[in-house]
């Protein structure tokens, strides 16, 4: 249990008048209680009162872990496949006295399998959404969070370096996705915290797109996004490659992208906003007259998530604050034809920023 991060979400919930908070699996429960669980047909709820100790209603075959994370043994409420998890909710809920109280639930994770418990044991229960307490918490991280997102970077571009000579023209891009995921395990992530996009040529166009068995092909381009994890924490990088010789145009679409980068970098500073990012970025592509072909924001916030706040785009006025971690990955996609993104990593620092990724942007060609 981290006890910093529990007393700091005390404090809100007292500030806010609120009982309790409830959270469920995922990176919130994990961020202040280290406990690694998942959403399951089997619920999980961590409840965490505005003053005293947290308790939990988990199954027995994950009670232990809620007691390594420090949880009081009288406030862990197990339960058996044989006999059910009405009884233990319906003693968390006695036991934390939220009949007729407000509590705060996360408007992303909570499911109404568990809310519907809640209510069942709890006349009269109100809700509000944790999420501002919990946003504002995670916002910014800490010395040790940083080194993490860090040891996941060095890992993710290490095996990039590893396998780029080992790509050759004719393998498809389900070959290379799965080439460089098993070389980010052997360089020691706990795993992929996303399928790695491997997209060439037109396939490119789409953002997210799924490596298919499509080989790469000369003259062409391709994306390759992808990240490692170190004790939770993902490293998010996206790199465009020329496949063999490309045309002058292609060269010049991607040194725009790269300008892109660059000017969205060059921007990050407590001074600014998180609009500034998006706007800078954007301002390269659109006065190149590919605009149109922006289609997304410019980044978004690094933490235990992949995507989390803060985002960067224009319209956003909240403040970079020292200790933000977020991606700045602008891009081109033409339908049919071509996709180019660039993304790096990057700190707020005190005076400026600090990019967290050193993979080479220029254009590397591969044979």
């Amino acid at each position: 249990m981290n006890q910093q991060r529990l007393l700091k979400i005390q404090d809100q919930l007292k500030q806010n008048g609120l009982k309790a908070m409830a959270l469920v699996p995922g990176p919130n429960m994990l961020y202040v209680s280290g406990m690694h669980t998942h959403l399951s047909e089997r619920p999980i709820v961590m409840l965490i009162p505005a003053e005293g100790e947290p308790g939990v209603v988990i199954p027995t075959l994950e009670a232990p872990k809620a007691k390594a994370s420090g949880i009081p043994e009288n406030l862990i409420f197990n339960w058996g496949d044989d006999e059910g998890y009405m009884g233990a909710f319906q003693s968390a809920c006695q036991a934390f006295g939220l009949a007729g109280e407000t509590i705060a639930v996360e408007k992303l994770y909570m499911r109404m399998l568990e809310w519907d418990m809640l209510e069942e044991f709890s006349a009269g229960v109100k809700r509000e959404y944790a999420d501002p307490i919990l946003n504002q918490l995670r916002l910014t991280k800490d010395d040790q969070e940083i080194e993490y997102l860090r040891q996941a970077i060095s890992i993710a571009e290490k095996a990039m370096h590893d396998l780029l000579p080992q790509i050759k023209i004719g393998m498809t891009e389900k070959q290379i996705a799965g080439m460089l995921s098993q070389l980010m395990i052997e360089g020691g992530s706990e795993g992929n915290p996303f399928g790695p996009i491997v997209s060439s040529g037109p396939n490119a166009a789409s953002p997210h797109a799924v490596p298919t068995d499509r080989p790469i092909q000369a003259g062409e381009l391709m994306i390759i996004d992808w990240g490692a994890i170190v004790h939770d924490y993902p490293s998010d990088i996206t790199r465009t490659f020329a496949i063999g010789d490309v045309s002058d145009e292609l060269v010049a679409k991607y040194n725009i992208v790269k300008a892109a980068n660059e000017a969205g970098i060059g921007v990050v500073s407590p001074e600014n906003d998180c609009s500034a990012v998006d706007e800078a970025a954007r301002k390269e592509i659109d006065d190149s007259g590919y605009g149109e072909y922006f289609i997304h924001r410019t980044g978004h916030g690094l933490g235990l998530e992949i995507h989390e706040e803060p985002s960067m785009i224009t319209g956003n006025t909240a403040k970079l604050v020292e200790g933000m971690t977020f991606t700045v990955e602008p891009g081109i996609y033409i339908p049919d034809e071509v996709g180019i993104r660039i993304e790096d990593d990057v700190l707020v620092t005190d005076n400026g920023h600090v990019v967290l990724t050193s993979f080479p942007k220029r254009l590397i060609t591969i044979q």
